[in-house]
C-alpha cells in the first residue's frame, strides 16, 4: 500500500469575494428601501390596495437584498477562519437558499391578494397608483442594472499547494454562477417584473374600466415568482447538499484515471463544491502498478476545476 503524500499546510479559502457585487448589492438595497416607504406612504394616503400590496411585497425583496449584502459581508470576514474546512462560501450559498424561500413566500402572498380582490374588488385611485408603479418599475429595473453584471467584470488567480503539488488557474465568474447575487438579481426582477403587470393591469382598469385585470396580473405575476424561486431553490440546495456526483468533472476524472499510464480502478470518489465553479476530490484507488499519490495528481492536474485533492492508492488490482 502507497501512502497518501503528506499534506503540506495550505490556505483553504478557494473562494475570492466579490467586493464589486458587495457594493452594488448594497446599492441595490438602499434604493429598494426607500421605494419601498413611497410605496407604502402612497398607498396608505391615496387609499389604494394594490400599492400597499406593492409595497409590502417590495418589503420582502429589501430584506432578501439585505440578506445577500450580509452574506457577502459574513463570508469575507470569516473568510480566514479555521473553522470553516473549504471556506465560506457556502454562506453565500446559504443566502441564496433562504432569499428562494422568500420569494416562494411571496409568491404565496401575492396569490392569496390576488384571489382576495379577485373576489371582493376595492376600489383603485388609478391615476396615482400608475405613477408610483412607474417609479417602483424605474427603481427595480436600476437595481437590475446594478446586480446583473456584478460577476462578470473580474477574474481570480488562485494559486494552491496540494499536497506536494503547485497548482496556478485563471477561474473567471464566467464559469460559475454567484448564487447569492443570482438571488438578489432575481428579486428585483421579479419585482419589476410584478410592477410591468401591475402598470398593465391599472392602465386597463384606467382605460377600459377592467377592474378584473388588477387581480389576474397578480396570479401571473405570483406564478413567474414561483417558477424563479423554484428554479434557485434547486441550484442552490444542490450545493448545500453536496449533490454534485453527476457533475462533468466526475466524469473527466474517471476517465483521466482510466486513460492515465498507470492501470488503476477508483474504488471510491466523492465530489463537492468548494467555489462557483471549483471542487474537491477524495479519490481512493488500487493498482498494481508502483505509481504513488502523486503520480495520479499530476493526471488530474489539469483540470483547474479541481482545487483540492486527496488521493489514496492501495496495492491490488487494476
Amino acid at each position: 500500500m502507497h501512502a497518501p503524500s503528506v499534506e503540506r499546510q495550505h490556505d483553504h479559502s478557494f473562494h475570492e469575494s466579490n467586493p464589486l457585487a458587495e457594493r452594488n448589492t448594497l446599492r441595490a438595497v438602499v434604493l429598494t428601501a426607500l421605494m419601498m416607504v413611497v410605496e407604502i406612504a402612497g398607498g396608505w394616503y391615496f387609499n389604494s390596495m394594490a400599492l400597499l400590496a406593492d409595497g409590502w411585497h417590495m418589503s420582502s425583496h429589501a430584506l432578501a437584498l439585505g440578506l445577500a449584502f450580509l452574506a457577502y459581508v459574513a463570508s469575507r470576514h470569516y473568510r480566514h477562519d479555521g473553522r470553516f474546512a473549504f471556506g465560506t462560501w457556502k454562506i453565500e450559498v446559504l443566502a441564496s437558499y433562504t432569499s428562494a424561500l422568500l420569494l416562494i413566500g411571496v409568491a404565496g402572498l401575492m396569490l392569496f391578494e390576488s384571489v382576495a380582490r379577485l373576489i371582493s374588488p376595492s376600489p383603485i385611485h388609478y391615476a396615482q397608483a400608475i405613477v408610483i408603479a412607474v417609479i417602483g418599475l424605474l427603481v427595480n429595473l436600476a437595481c437590475a442594472w446594478l446586480l446583473k453584471d456584478g460577476h462578470d467584470h473580474h477574474g481570480h488567480h488562485h494559486g494552491h499547494d496540494h499536497h506536494g503539488h503547485d497548482h496556478h488557474h485563471e477561474h473567471g465568474h464566467g464559469h460559475g454562477h454567484d448564487l447569492n447575487l443570482r438571488a438578489a438579481y432575481l428579486h428585483v426582477v421579479a419585482d419589476a417584473a410584478t410592477s410591468v403587470l401591475a402598470i398593465a393591469a391599472l392602465l386597463g382598469g384606467s382605460l377600459w374600466g377592467a377592474a378584473w385585470l388588477d387581480p389576474l396580473m397578480g396570479i401571473v405575476g405570483a406564478a413567474l415568482v414561483a417558477i424563479w424561486a423554484v428554479g434557485l431553490l434547486r441550484q442552490s440546495s444542490r450545493v448545500l447538499l453536496d449533490a454534485e456526483m453527476d457533475a462533468p468533472v466526475a466524469a473527466e476524472i474517471r476517465e483521466a484515471i482510466a486513460d492515465g499510464p498507470h492501470p488503476a480502478h477508483i474504488t471510491d470518489l466523492h465530489l463537492w463544491r468548494v467555489g462557483k465553479a471549483q471542487y474537491a476530490c477524495l479519490l481512493s484507488l488500487s493498482t498494481a502498478s508502483s505509481a504513488s499519490a502523486d503520480d495520479f495528481k499530476a493526471l488530474l492536474s489539469i483540470h483547474e476545476e479541481l482545487v483540492h485533492i486527496t488521493i489514496e492508492v492501495n496495492a491490488g488490482k487494476a
